[in-house]
């Protein structure tokens, strides 16, 4: 089928398609077009990576835009959002317009009503419907990529919720679900009234194996010989063989999955021996130059391991690096100068990274709950393997397992390469997830009762997947009464129909998007600054309900109910909701300090806490008990082994944020605490995102005092900027970031407003000379003329920055976490 013979899309697409170098559609392409994706049909197309799903997307959104309608387009990370905009902007020229939204989840992402696309993750997708966007109404295509992510415990439930939303605000609206080959497909389309597509076809081949002794075999019975010597390593040499078999005059690149960050940091060092023998001039001198660019994101030992390794051809790839680091090793291993890169299986899901050839060094990974090593899913081995052989690039791909023993290799034909992806299962019956979704159904409209609520959540997966008529029920009742008893939602019970509705801070929590129960949390720390101490009372909220001091609190004896929730009871008084009598003191209450706050948002369910590691126990509780008085709440007993445990993992994700603050260096940062720059950025953003929510709730709710809220403020604004309370003002200025602003204030210039006063050459010479950065950062102080023209910089100046930058540890580098965005 040619694409310049498919009716209903926009005059031209067909034609572009063809000279893009589509002759004709793919068969599982073709298979939707018969089953009517470009006709307002809804589909699950289950096919292999690279299969031309994402076109069987564009399909389906065009023709729905030829029809006078507006696309939405579901990505489960936010890398991939961009990578599809990039994809989907070619369209422009058939005035398509799109946009991408994945940030800022307390907007309505108005302005997005003017685009036609739309691409956002399924939270940013979730939180528009709780601030009740206008153009979601108007929608007439919705896709859902990787829709087999709803089998994720973290982001499945939001993304089958959103799902669920969506169907009930636009009933025709046309849902057109991507999925890997998985077990179930069918339900998923059953789910969602939509026709299955189904196919294992490939634009290339994909030869499956395991390796073992000197040869690959692989799942067709054929053998690839690839010796390894005694004492040779068995990646190394997949790697060099798969480069040193050229094919249209290359090599093959590869990607090696492992199962830690450390390992693949190691095994990218390790394979840069084989990659690096192998570049040509040319190579190197661009590597080089990426090197560089690599070294300027981040001044962490992450980053100089990594530009390391990118000099000699290697590369590693996982969630502790920046977003910057990401994206240049992507790009640099698509464009095939990067030969080999070392990952975690996070690369697996969804970026556009393929390779020749993929080898799953490592098939378990370390689970807490498991108790050990765990073999990874049959689905993510095949995501893995999914990205070998490229297709325009590569005549074929091999995806490669490693076995030592004959035993091994059996067991992996028998549990990998043969085996059927495990069935896709609903995980919205997780007290985490539907805590947060019924307060969020409740307020922003879609069920007025409870009748209603369990209504909409039969419209869920979940629903469709359970045998259990009872279960959803009986949880849904367990997290309406969590919501009553802390405030959050209202409940009448007169007559026969009990309805629901949310209190102020109900909606204000859900347009936060916020968990409840950290909202819980940060209140109730917020009222003992108020209230003397821990044992503070509750209060009345802005729409006058009772909320308790302590929240609903889990009851540490009890055990998970039949509906698989913990208990819940009142952490006051055994259970009274009458209003216990307030504090007579203020005495008691703590001191609001940085660490305090960032404490506090610290051990909330919205904060992956830092892990504790040999030794810190000890060392956390000596600080915790140096800094009991700045903690927003009781320190637990060291008896309450888990609790106390926790208390002291939120305390060091606390000292990395207080030291962010305080503008300890990067890479101290990520040493002293075993982290990477990405992990840094993320913990300080989900921080930031919650000292936000904890201002805005500061406000809304009666009983918080005043000067609390302008606490939380400056907490806030510090770690955005990465700097002290002296630094905030010149921090703010665009361009300046923490360590300009350091220097800048070493040089006596303090402020905005001695920006646009002070002597040019005094600024010149804090910003060592570099006179289009000076220049810049003066224009955006206000100053009226920034011209540096005919001005040298003052030495005593750049001297006084250098000793006073150095002095607080700031080095001489300029490039930090603080210095982008």
């Amino acid at each position: 089928m040619e694409p310049s013979s498919l009716s209903g899309l926009p005059a031209g697409v067909g034609e572009a398609l063809e000279a893009e170098g589509v002759a004709e559609l793919y068969p599982p392409q073709e298979a939707a077009v018969d089953a009517g994706v470009a006709d307002g049909e809804s589909l699950v197309a289950a096919v292999p990576t690279a299969s031309g799903k994402t076109l069987i997307a564009e399909l389906a959104m065009l023709s729905s835009i030829e029809r006078g309608g507006k696309a939405l387009y579901i990505v489960p990370l936010r890398a991939l959002a961009s990578e599809k905009k990039a994809e989907f902007e070619r369209w422009e020229e058939f005035d398509v317009t799109v946009g991408v939204s994945t940030g800022n989840y307390d907007s309505d992402g108005e302005w997005l009503a003017s685009r036609d696309i739309i691409v956002a993750t399924s939270e940013k997708v979730d939180s528009l419907i709780r601030n009740g966007a206008p153009w979601i109404d108007d929608l007439t295509c919705v896709v859902s990529d990787e829709v087999h992510l709803v089998d994720d415990s973290h982001r499945g439930p939001t993304l089958e919720v959103t799902l669920a939303k969506l169907r009930k605000v636009n009933p025709g609206l046309q849902t057109v679900a991507l999925s890997a080959t998985v077990g179930n497909a069918d339900v998923i389309a059953d789910w969602l009234d939509a026709e299955l597509v189904e196919s294992d076809w490939r634009p290339i081949e994909l030869r499956t194996g395991v390796h073992f002794g000197n040869a690959i075999n692989f799942d067709d019975g054929s053998q690839r010989e690839v010796s390894v010597e005694r004492g040779e390593d068995q990646t190394a040499r997949l790697v060099a063989d798969a480069l040193d078999t050229e094919e249209d005059g290359q090599g093959g690149s590869s990607l090696v999955f492992v199962n830690s960050r450390r390992n693949a940091e190691s095994s990218a060092r390790k394979l840069g021996e084989v990659t690096s023998s192998r570049l040509t001039g040319d190579e190197r001198d661009r590597l080089r130059e990426l090197a560089e660019e690599i070294r300027g994101v981040s001044d962490t030992d992450t980053s100089a391991d990594l530009a390391d390794a990118v000099e000699r051809g290697s590369a590693f790839h996982h969630a502790g690096l920046a977003s910057e680091h990401r994206s240049l090793i992507e790009d640099a291993f698509r464009d095939r100068l990067i030969k080999c890169v070392s990952a975690t299986p996070t690369l697996a899901a969804g970026v556009n990274t393929p390779a020749r050839r993929v080898i799953v060094r490592d098939w378990r990974r370390y689970d807490g709950e498991f108790g050990g090593m765990k073999p990874l899913d049959v689905l993510e081995v095949h995501q893995m393997c999914g990205r070998a052989g490229r297709p325009g690039l590569d005549p074929y791909g091999e995806a490669v397992l490693l076995a030592n023993d004959a035993d091994t290799q059996e067991e992996l034909f028998e549990r990998y390469v043969w085996a059927d992806a495990e069935p896709v299962r609903s995980k919205l019956a997780a007290e985490p997830a539907l805590r947060t979704h019924v307060l969020a159904t409740v307020a922003s409209g879609f069920a007025a009762t409870r009748d209603g609520l369990l209504s909409f959540l039969d419209n869920t997966l979940y629903a469709t997947q359970t045998n259990d008529e009872g279960r959803l029920t009986a949880v849904t009742d367990t997290v309406l009464n969590y919501l009553e008893v802390n405030g959050f939602v209202d409940r009448d019970r007169d007559g026969g129909t009990e309805s629901l509705s949310a209190t102020g801070i109900g909606h204000t929590v859900s347009r936060l998007y916020l968990d409840p129960m950290s909202a819980a949390e940060i209140l109730d720390g917020l009222r003992t600054v108020a209230g003397g101490g821990a044992d503070a009372a509750g209060s009345a909220d802005a729409a006058g309900e009772f909320v308790p001091a302590d929240g609903a609190a889990p009851d540490p004896d009890a055990d998970a109910d039949d509906t698989g929730f913990t208990t819940y009871t009142r952490a006051d008084d055994g259970g009274d909701e009458t209003e216990p009598e307030a504090a007579e003191s203020d005495d008691d209450a703590p001191e609001v300090t940085p660490l305090g706050l960032y404490h506090l948002v610290s051990r909330t369910p919205d904060t992956y806490e830092l892990y504790l590691k040999s030794g810190d126990r000890e060392a956390y509780t000596e600080v915790c008990y140096e800094r009991e008085g700045e903690f927003l709440g009781d320190v637990p007993s060291e008896y309450e082994d888990v609790r106390f445990e926790d208390w002291l993992a939120a305390l060091k994700t606390a000292r990395l944020l207080e030291d962010w603050a305080n503008e300890v260096d990067e890479d101290r940062i990520a040493e002293r605490y075993g982290v990477g720059p990405g992990d840094i950025r993320g913990k300080v953003d989900t921080a930031e995102w919650l000292l936000r929510a904890a201002e805005t709730l500061a406000r809304d709710v009666e009983g918080i005092d005043g000067d609390a809220v302008v606490q939380v403020r400056e907490a806030r604004k510090r770690l955005e900027y990465g700097v002290r309370e002296e630094l905030l003002d010149l921090a703010g200025v665009r361009n300046v970031g923490r360590k300009r602003a350091r220097r800048l204030y070493e040089a006596g210039i303090e402020s905005r407003a001695d920006l646009r006063e002070a002597d040019k050459a005094v600024v010149l010479g804090a910003l060592r000379g570099r006179e289009r950065t000076a220049e810049r950062i003066m224009e955006n102080a206000g100053r009226e003329d920034p011209s540096l023209d005919g001005v040298d910089p003052d030495r005593s100046a750049s001297a006084a920055a250098t000793a006073g930058a150095d002095a607080d540890g700031d080095g001489d580098g300029q490039a930090s976490l603080g210095d982008f965005g």
